[in-house]
């Protein structure tokens, strides 16, 4: 399935000016990419999550080193977060009540997977899937005066989309990083760059970001 077509490297590269941008990191948390996290024990295919996590690395450091703000974001949850409406969508699809206890506070599965946040980079704590949901993220964008997010991390199709589309709205201009996101399915991951780009998003590649950060 194809996305969005590649965008010429140099208007690439102009909209991707680091006094104005911020890259994204979004759930690289162990419930969500290491083998013996909630979705692995699943037993789901994970084969895409360690290249897009190798692509996440690259893309932290090349932000880091051009001087473009990284901002980590992970969900954290509790029993007492968990909506009415989670718990109701998992009774209708006949998961148990665990399948929504995921990236508990203070456990091992929502702690952070081979990424860390530097001294006096920004973190983001959400409970739901996007980024802006329930934070103070758009505050934080705007007073810095970044209008454009470069999204990375997992799920295509859950956190990321739902960032992606929560950006647009706030009027950011969002790029995914189409190798640097992952699903657990590739028809997945494709389906929701599909979808994006024709409405809120331009899929980009590594190569392309950190050529334009490099």
């Amino acid at each position: 399935m194809s996305t969005a077509p590649q965008l010429p490297l140099p208007e690439t590269g102009s909209m991707l000016d680091t006094g104005r941008t911020a890259l994204l990191v979004i759930d690289v948390q162990n419930d969500f990419a290491a083998p013996a996290g909630a979705i692995g024990r699943a037993g789901v295919d994970m084969s895409a999550i360690a290249p897009a996590l190798d692509n996440i690395h690259a893309l932290i450091a090349a932000a880091r080193s051009a001087g473009t703000p990284v901002i980590f974001a992970r969900v954290i949850t509790t029993p007492e977060t968990d909506t009415r409406a989670q718990k109701l969508l998992a009774r209708r699809t006949g998961q148990g009540p665990d399948s929504i206890a995921i990236c508990r506070k203070d456990t091992w599965g929502a702690a952070y997977h081979q990424v860390q946040p530097e001294r006096g980079e920004i973190e983001i704590q959400k409970r739901l899937y996007s980024c802006f949901y329930g934070t103070n993220l758009e505050d934080i964008l705007k007073g810095r005066g970044i209008d454009t997010l470069v999204l990375t991390g997992f799920s295509t199709n859950c956190c990321v989309e739902s960032t992606a589309r929560d950006g647009f709205h706030r009027d950011f201009n969002i790029f995914i990083v189409k190798d640097a996101c992952a699903d657990y399915g590739m028809a997945a991951h494709e389906a929701s760059l599909g979808a994006l780009s024709g409405q809120c998003a331009l899929p980009i590649s590594t190569h392309d970001v950190l050529r334009a950060w490099t």
